[in-house]
């Protein structure tokens, strides 16, 4: 555990409303950005993580001292914020992505500043990258968006999944392949004009 954990985890011990305070403040960005891209629309993934967190503070309140030094805060809000969005989807009428839910998205990244062309190239790959995350089934999902967004270890997200190391590198390795293949249908190479 880095450095960072320990500390946070022993405010927990010590004070958990403080310690709680702070947990927030360092993972609540990760944890949204998780949300959102499984979910695919900005709104549920706050509605999710203002839920996720009410989950583990009722949690935390259950738990002694020592298991709140003990915790791994990252990999085990993950672990909420996967089973909170699990259960909504088990809970929801599966839907594919509304043209709403992929603008809503698109409006949710930061602006880096560029120009209005490439604004418009940005935003529309965005919105078919948040649109092909949603097509993926819920394992590789969650593995690539906890990989590649979150940027949590391989041994991170097998503690999340619940899984061994092998089965989360095999999860993420057919995500990638199949957005790669969603977005290349979406997108097909151009075909070369003959003269």
């Amino acid at each position: 555990m880095d450095e960072m954990a320990e500390q946070l985890t022993e405010r927990l011990a010590m004070d958990l409303d403080d310690g709680f305070t702070e947990l927030v403040r360092l993972h609540a960005s990760a944890v949204r950005a998780f949300l959102f891209r499984v979910c695919g629309s900005a709104a549920e993934a706050d509605d999710l993580a203002q839920d996720t967190f009410l989950r583990a503070y009722t949690a935390l309140r259950g738990y002694a001292p020592e298991r709140r030094r003990a915790l791994r805060p990252r990999p085990w809000l993950m672990t909420i914020a996967a089973n909170v969005w699990r259960n909504h989807v088990r809970t929801s009428v599966r839907r594919p992505v509304s043209v709403t839910a992929v603008e809503d998205a698109c409006q949710a990244w930061p602006d880096g500043s560029p120009g209005p062309e490439e604004r418009a190239a940005t935003t529309e790959d965005r919105g078919r990258l948040v649109s092909a995350l949603t097509q993926l089934p819920e394992s590789p999902r969650v593995a690539v968006v906890l990989r590649h967004v979150v940027g949590m270890s391989y041994g991170e997200i097998a503690e999340v999944q619940g899984c061994p190391v092998g089965t989360v590198k095999a999860q993420v390795s057919r995500g990638i392949g199949s957005l790669r293949s969603l977005l290349e249908v979406e997108d097909p190479p151009p075909k070369e004009v003959l003269r």
